[in-house]
């Protein structure tokens, strides 16, 4: 299996697929909305993403679990996603803006 990068209008999706065909399947299992503008397969088998490329220094805000799956659940709309956190967990409006948008660029 190789290491794949699909680049859509909103994301950067990594997904490990046998081919192309079979990473952009993986894109519209997880992300039926998503059109792939581009592929490219990995030339190694780790992805790294550099936190000062992301704007992240110091130790910042711990990645949540529970915040990256409702990403996921949502795919990716923060909205959605700041719901259904408030609802997993409890928290107010604020807590659950600040939360997901300090995961959303760790990815989800």
């Amino acid at each position: 299996m190789a290491l794949f990068e699909l680049e859509t209008p909103a994301h950067i999706v990594i997904a490990w697929a046998d081919s192309e065909e079979g990473a952009k399947a993986v894109l519209r299992e997880n992300y039926p909305t998503e059109e792939a503008i581009r592929v490219t397969k990995r030339p190694r088998d780790a992805w790294v993403i550099s936190k000062a490329a992301l704007g992240i220094t110091g130790n910042g805000a711990e990645v949540s679990d529970v915040a990256r799956e409702c990403l996921a659940k949502a795919s990716g709309d923060k909205l959605h996603a700041i719901r259904l956190f408030m609802n997993e967990t409890g928290v107010d409006l604020e807590k659950a803006r600040k939360t997901i948008e300090s995961n959303i660029v760790y990815g989800w």
